[in-house]
């Protein structure tokens, strides 16, 4: 084992470990002040849970971090860290997420106001000059200029950050949608030996890790917890944001990758391509596109008779397979087609679920709303 592979599982454990801690203090703490996820029509629990558990991430991933540059910067191996513009201005922009995420778990925010916070965080990005600025032949578009790809950045990590947010509907579903693809990142980023960015994954990985347990095998109203906002934007804003890193065509910092952003993209397709078909779905039906409904892969996967655990186990496959179906393809055919041959498999899925869901009597569309969550 080499000292940087070490150093990752470093930040790993000592996330893992935090977060093993730290959440059944949180679990207390809510039902001391009975800060719970109340269920209703839309929501799949029947009870209530705690749902204050992604108020432990960014601080377990913070101490592993912190733990692994002081741990490891020795004179037999030293970790160079630098604190660059952009580097300031991803964790301001975290703060932002991880503040708002928290308000309103504890006391509830308008939509709109959640959502402003996301476009003035996603937005410091560009400022700091990370910006999606090749598009690596999709459509047939290569470089394009700042003032395209800086609005396009902020447009993708908002959408991916709502996304992570919308499809956390089951246990463990947005949190395991994100172990496969901060596992991802966590590989493209240390096959171009980028450390730090490994560190980073790592121990977000770890504290994911200690909540799935919770989230999963939790007992409801001793150990069982949800991740709430504070949890789900969290993750979404750091997701959209290795997205942008390693997609973005920087020769002082990497080489030209031609697979960089379809192998980024491909990581992410499960909650994207969800949230994209509940907008076109719901725009079908003239129904309003930010309501609340029953109409996300998870509740048609239970509407086609799965319980929530196989369920979850079929969407994590799915992801597994995009990925696996991608790594070959892009060897083959243009990104364009790739990304054409994604639609098509995500289309042909949801017609097969819905002929299961047609079978048990139910309707295809769940037309039914809801005040959010």
């Amino acid at each position: 084992m080499n000292l940087s592979s070490f150093c990752l599982i470093v930040s790993f454990t000592v996330s893992l470990l935090c977060g093993l801690i730290f959440i059944p203090m949180i679990v207390s703490f809510c039902i001391k002040k009975k800060l719970y996820d109340i269920p209703n029509a839309r929501k799949v629990h029947k009870v209530v849970v705690p749902r204050l558990g992604g108020v432990c991430f960014m601080p377990c991933m913070a101490i592993s971090v912190l733990m692994a540059m002081v741990f490891f910067n020795t004179p037999t191996f030293s970790l160079t860290f630098s604190i660059n513009m952009w580097a300031c201005f991803f964790f301001l922009g975290l703060l932002f997420i991880y503040a708002v995420g928290v308000v309103d778990d504890l006391v509830g925010l308008q939509p709109k106001t959640k959502f402003l916070v996301q476009i003035m965080a996603a937005s410091l990005l560009p400022m700091a000059n990370l910006y999606i600025n090749n598009l690596y032949g999709f459509c047939g578009i290569y470089s394009i200029p700042f003032y395209i790809g800086a609005p396009l950045t902020v447009f993708v990590i908002v959408f991916v950050d709502n996304a992570m947010n919308l499809i956390d509907g089951i246990d463990g579903l947005s949190s395991g949608l994100s172990m496969v693809a901060l596992l991802g990142f966590l590989y493209c980023f240390m096959c171009e030996n980028m450390l730090v960015y490994g560190i980073l994954i790592s121990g977000l990985m770890g504290v994911l890790l200690a909540f799935m347990y919770f989230n999963i095998f939790g007992k409801p109203g001793k150990t069982k917890i949800f991740m709430g906002d504070s949890g789900s934007l969290t993750i979404g804003f750091i997701l959209g944001v290795l997205f942008v890193k390693f997609s973005m065509d920087n020769l002082v910092v990497l080489p030209f990758r031609r697979n960089s952003m379809l192998l980024a993209y491909t990581l992410l397709i499960v909650p994207v391509f969800d949230v994209f078909r509940v907008i076109v779905v719901r725009s079908f039906h003239r129904r309003p596109i930010f309501g609340a409904d029953k109409n996300h892969i998870h509740h048609k996967f239970m509407r086609a008779g799965l319980s929530q655990h196989k369920a979850l186990a079929a969407i994590i496959g799915m992801a597994v397979l995009f990925i696996c179906i991608n790594y070959v393809l892009i060897n083959y055919i243009s990104v364009t087609c790739v990304v054409l041959v994604d639609i098509v498999v995500w289309i042909a899925v949801h017609e097969i679920v819905d002929v299961f869901i047609r079978k048990n009597g139910m309707e295809v569309f769940h037309i039914q709303e809801e005040a959010n969550k």
